[in-house]
């Protein structure tokens, strides 16, 4: 932190500094000569007094296009919005072996060409980087450094003048006036700050890579997330290799894309197709699997949901559930037992989406509402069938957003049949035979939901 003016006193005679006033001066002996003055403060974090700034209307600001350029990697670039602004700082979480260092080495490479790019690890020697770098068969050659002081690295960064600097991580660089060890809270907030003014002096793209929580947030103080301009978390399970790039606060772009990879031994792959990956395996039918298609920004995503019902021989039915939030999970296990007479007394419910994919729209609610009947029943879904659909309190199911990519996801790998609210049905009148062999079929509440999407499927 900046040092602020403090209050000290000086021998008149010898400029002996103490700390409280003395009577006698401990440096050369003489009385009444202290005299008590103030150190001006550490003004290089402060911002000078600015002009007269004068107000404009919005209309009068002439309009600019950022600069992009591509990362090299498609997906890196989708959820970024385009690609990488100049001058903007990305802060980039997750996990520890997730894969962070890795996309962003991989990154590097794409950004290279035509362009300085500086690497600087705190966490990994040079000797490290082209182990990790010759296993990903990188060749273009950015620049890289081993160094943790900030000082060192601020000059490092402006003798070389890169175009794209990247640190891994904030948490290891620290600076030395300032109190606290790497990572500490103040440590990382001054060393962030210094970061930012250099990307906007320089117009210099900046990545850092971000330590977290056990919680799953971010590791240091909040004000870190809002300094930036991008905020990004690398997302997975470690016993599944997708591995999925989310987005939650972008100034140059949209939050709501995602971007897919697979974590292999030459390291993160694109998958330009998920929905085909998760569920490869549809045609071997069961009870409690069900197709749902979940819109993930722009991107409709076909996963898979699957339920195991069985009864319990402990006094309180367990309720288990991995993708999907668990008070969803139990306002659908309510809403089935109100309105479509589908009790689960006494019944453990486990609930999984396949591929280690997270839901968060209630669009999912109405797939997983067939996925624990038909577990319950016994009864499988055709293979063909997409469920998607969200659930009311009141048994009623309530429209969703963009049914059209989502018809359009499922017609491309092959379904026959989509089951959707009544509401989105009436919206595609004006489309027939647009998705081919698809046919959308609309259900008012959740009783007939079950009804239709049962009715095909055979007793296991």
């Amino acid at each position: 932190m900046a040092k602020k003016s403090r209050t000290l006193f000086c021998c008149s005679s010898c400029g002996y500094e103490a700390q409280k006033w003395l009577g006698r001066c401990p440096g050369c002996g003489e009385w009444n000569t202290m005299v008590e003055f103030k150190t001006a403060p550490d003004r290089r974090h402060q911002v000078a007094p600015a002009g007269e700034v004068k107000a404009v209307t919005l209309d009068s600001v002439p309009a600019v296009d950022e600069e992009r350029f591509p990362t090299g990697i498609g997906e890196f670039d989708r959820v970024l919005g385009g690609g990488v602004v100049s001058g903007s700082v990305v802060l980039l979480g997750g996990d520890p072996g997730i894969g962070k260092s890795t996309l962003l080495l991989q990154a590097a490479e794409g950004m290279s060409a035509g362009r300085k790019v500086f690497y600087a690890s705190g966490e990994e020697s040079l000797q490290q980087i082209k182990m990790r770098a010759r296993r990903l068969k990188i060749e273009n050659g950015f620049y890289t450094a081993a160094v943790t002081e900030l000082g060192t690295l601020l000059e490092t960064a402006a003798a070389l003048g890169p175009a794209v600097l990247i640190v891994d991580s904030v948490q290891s660089i620290y600076r030395g006036d300032i109190d606290g060890v790497p990572g500490s809270v103040s440590q990382v907030r001054e060393v962030t700050a210094e970061l930012v003014r250099m990307a906007k002096e320089r117009s210099m793209a900046v990545f850092l890579v971000g330590h977290v929580t056990k919680e799953g947030m971010m590791a240091g103080p909040r004000l870190l997330e809002h300094m930036v301009d991008c905020v990004l978390y690398l997302e997975g399970d470690r016993y599944h290799s997708f591995r999925i790039l989310r987005g939650v606060k972008n100034r140059f772009g949209s939050t709501n894309e995602i971007g897919v990879f697979m974590m292999e031994s030459e390291g993160m792959i694109e998958v330009t197709n998920p929905s085909h990956l998760f569920i490869t395996r549809r045609r071997e039918q069961s009870p409690g699997a069900v197709i749902t298609a979940s819109l993930e920004g722009t991107r409709p995503l076909l996963v898979e949901i699957q339920s195991l019902v069985a009864p319990t021989s402990y006094p309180s039915p367990r309720r288990t559930s991995t993708g999907i939030d668990l008070n969803r999970v139990a306002l659908v296990l309510a809403v089935l037992e109100k309105h479509a007479g589908i009790s689960f007394f006494n019944l453990d419910t486990f609930v999984n989406v396949v591929g280690g994919v997270r839901l968060f729209e209630p669009a999912a609610d109405l797939a997983l509402a067939v996925s624990l009947a038909s577990s319950l029943k016994g009864r499988n879904v055709n293979g063909d069938t997409v469920v998607a659909g969200e659930v009311g309190l009141t048994g009623e199911i309530r429209p969703i957003s963009r049914i059209r990519q989502r018809l359009t996801e499922a017609a491309k790998l092959g379904f026959k049949r989509f089951i959707m609210p009544s509401a989105n049905r009436e919206e595609l009148k004006s489309d027939s035979g647009r998705f081919g062999e698809l046919q959308p079929v609309g259900v008012d509440n959740i009783k007939e939901a079950m009804g239709i999407a049962l009715l095909h499927g055979s007793k296991s």
